[in-house]
Order: C-alpha cells, then sequence, then structure tokens
C-alpha cells in the first residue's frame, strides 16, 4: 500500500524544458504534458515564458524559468534584469544560479549581495526564488556557507544543480542541504532523479522540489502504484535531468 498521494508526488516536480535545441512544439507539448500531469511548475526557456505563463493561467502549474543559468556568471545587474523581465512575463517561480566564481573564490560579500537582491526583487514581486548552488563544482563548506547566506536572506528554495554540470543531486547534499539550511528555506533536486523509487527516497529526507525531465515516467509510475487512470501525452526532449 504507497504512503502517499498522488499531488504529494506531481507537486514535487518541476518539468525541465531547457535544453536549446527545443522547438516551439516541443515546448508546447511539454506544456501540454506538465498540465496533464499536474505538477508542481514548467521551468522554460526564457524567451518562452510569456507563452508558457498565458497558457498554464488556471491550471494550478506555476510558470518557472532561469536566471543566471547554467553558469551564473552574469552581472548582478544583468541577473536583476532577468528576474525583472521574466516577472513582468508572468513567472511565478525563478531559478538562479550563484556566481560560482565568487563563491570558489571566497566571494561571500559579493555572493550574499547578489543573492540578497534578486531575492528582495523577487519577493517584493509576490514570487519566489530558488537558488542553484551547482554542488558539483563545491566542496562542502561552499555548500554550508551559501545554505547559511540563503538562510539569512529568505530564499525559498536551495538547489543542488543546474542539470548542466558535471554532476547532479545526491543523496549526502541533500542532506546536507536539508540540515543547514532554515526550516522556512526548502530544498530542490536536480540532476539524477530519473525514476520514482528515487523520487521518493529524496522526498523522505526533506526535498520538496525535483527538476524532472522525466515526468512522464516518473509519474506514470506512481499513478500505475495508486491504481490511477494512465495518462496519454508523449514526452518532450531530455535536458540531462
Amino acid at each position: 500500500m504507497a504512503d502517499y498521494q498522488y499531488h504529494d508526488v506531481s507537486k514535487m516536480v518541476d518539468h525541465s524544458l531547457l535544453p536549446p535545441t527545443l522547438t516551439e512544439a516541443d515546448l508546447d507539448s511539454g506544456i501540454d504534458l506538465a498540465i496533464a500531469y499536474e505538477v508542481a511548475s514548467v521551468c522554460i526557456l526564457p524567451y518562452y515564458l510569456k507563452k508558457c505563463a498565458q497558457r498554464l493561467a488556471g491550471t494550478g502549474v506555476k510558470a518557472s524559468t532561469t536566471i543566471g543559468f547554467p553558469h551564473g556568471g552574469h552581472t548582478t545587474a544583468i541577473k536583476k534584469a532577468e528576474a525583472e523581465q521574466a516577472i513582468q512575463d508572468g513567472c511565478e517561480e525563478l531559478d538562479f544560479v550563484v556566481n560560482i566564481s565568487q563563491v570558489l573564490s571566497g566571494g561571500w560579500d559579493y555572493v550574499q549581495n547578489e543573492i540578497g537582491a534578486v531575492t528582495e526583487l523577487t519577493h517584493a514581486a509576490g514570487q519566489k526564488i530558488k537558488v542553484i548552488f551547482e554542488n558539483c563544482y563545491l566542496q562542502d563548506e561552499h555548500k554550508i556557507r551559501l545554505c547559511e547566506i540563503c538562510t539569512e536572506v529568505k530564499v525559498d528554495w536551495v538547489k543542488t544543480s543546474t542539470g548542466y554540470g558535471t554532476g547532479g543531486a545526491t543523496m549526502d547534499d541533500l542532506r546536507l542541504m536539508r540540515q543547514h539550511s532554515g526550516e522556512d528555506v526548502q530544498v530542490k533536486a536536480a540532476g539524477g532523479v530519473r525514476d520514482l523509487k528515487t523520487l521518493l527516497e529524496v522526498r523522505a529526507l526533506g526535498v520538496t522540489r525535483c527538476g524532472a525531465s522525466r515526468t512522464a515516467e516518473m509519474l506514470g509510475a506512481a499513478r500505475k502504484e495508486l491504481g490511477l487512470p494512465e495518462i496519454e501525452v508523449t514526452a518532450t526532449g531530455s535536458s540531462g535531468y
């Protein structure tokens, strides 16, 4: 007997539509899939966000996009401009990449000021922010300090990865991030959550969101396990998640 309900897992999923090769038709069918499976959000290429937000209106699925993606090296001014544009286009959740170079350089004032500036802008608009660390390039001391900064500036989620680095979410990293983030900061896993078993495992660690492109496979398995009708939608391209 499953110890979860369908929306307990479907509302963990941010369906990822970020590969640069996705066509408009791919993006549209990906939005259709996200609506059909009742996921938490669609994280889409920024240029298509406005149309995505229009299509998602009233569905219960949120529109999300990326800021400073995937390498985090944009100037703070550009990241703020990206966030402003995203909010104007209907974004409800922003997935923001830290300046990895500054993290590795120990430029913590820069890092905190930048995260704080974009978080303040996002919250002032009534929306939410997820801060991506890109853990594959970091040591535990960097991850812990980022969790502390994100707690201090009151971000909504800390997130493991972009899905485009050399590695993705690990159980050890998720435990570390949950341990060192404040109780009001949620944890998102990205990269490596590709099946229902793993989704349930990270849920047990306290993870509330997962970036995924294998949404149909994971949630199809959940529906089967829960005795729910199968959903007939064709999934689109893989993002590496």
